[in-house]
């Protein structure tokens, strides 16, 4: 079963040499790793070049953004499963051999996560993310969690979705999870841990620089999924959902419980 995993690149510098290392060195061999960058110009592009032999294919153009870097990195993989890391995350030893693994287990299945650690600019842990499962009902209120970096997907289920909305500038990832629970795709979590989320002030997530456009996203999804516009009774909702989330995940709420509690009393960031 062959694996193509596409990461895009824009001046992360620091981050991208790790990233392109957490691909190149699995040990899973049927792997097509293709590298899109718009045009940095901080040294990301030598750092590429150098591992140049271990990319299927580059691509040096000008995009609309990430999400249409990603389709058209896409627009050259051949693999039967897609999975991305961006040039500041990186993969877990072993991540693409397990997800593989889940795929064999269950042709039925069309994507596949799991879950990671977000961790700091310096590589020190700041807590564990524990994937949730997926639920559209649950998703368009927010309480369904997924790791980006941790997830695969069929290549047909892509294809059949049309791939990122480029529009989408800031969450394009949730939105395809919601454009494959939208079109029927079938889901499942691992409890496993794939790979690293790194925050830093110059990310999207770190910055929030894109809160305002984050917000319109999540009312133009919640419309996709509920078919109208949010109203003050989904105040109560999101309330019952994240019960609902808490019910089927007890052990992770009092995991999360557990980890607040230690930060708050002994000023650790983990455990």
């Amino acid at each position: 079963m062959k694996i193509s995993i596409v990461t895009i690149s824009y001046n992360q510098v620091q981050f991208l040499e790790q990233a392109i290392r957490s691909v190149v060195e699995q040990d899973y061999n049927n792997v097509e790793y293709i590298v899109v960058d718009p045009g940095s110009t901080d040294g990301s592009r030598e750092i590429i070049e150098r591992y140049r032999s271990k990319i299927a294919k580059v691509i040096f153009e000008p995009d609309k953004g990430p999400a249409d870097g990603l389709n058209k990195g896409f627009a050259h993989a051949t693999g039967d499963i897609l999975g991305y890391i961006n040039a500041d995350d990186a993969y877990l030893p072993g991540a693409v051999r397990k997800a593989v693994q889940v795929f064999r287990s269950d042709s039925s299945l069309d994507v596949v996560y799991g879950r990671g650690y977000i961790i700091d600019r310096n590589g020190n842990m700041i807590k564990r993310f524990r994937s949730t499962s997926f639920d559209l009902w649950r998703f368009a209120y927010g309480e369904v969690w997924i790791m980006q970096q941790s997830t695969f997907f069929k290549r047909e289920a892509f294809l059949d979705i049309g791939g990122f909305n480029i529009e989408n500038r800031n969450s394009w990832d949730g939105e395809l999870l919601l454009d494959f629970g939208l079109s029927g795709k079938k889901f499942k979590s691992v409890r496993d841990y794939w790979s690293v989320f790194v925050i830093h002030d110059s990310s999207i997530t770190g910055s929030k620089r894109l809160r305002k456009e984050y917000l319109c996203d999540s009312l133009r999804m919640f419309k996709k999924i509920i078919g109208r516009d949010r109203k003050r009774i989904d105040v109560m909702f999101r309330l019952i959902a994240r019960l609902q989330k808490w019910l089927l995940d007890p052990v992770g709420f009092f995991f999360r419980m557990k980890e607040r509690m230690t930060c708050y009393f002994y000023k650790r960031p983990w455990i």
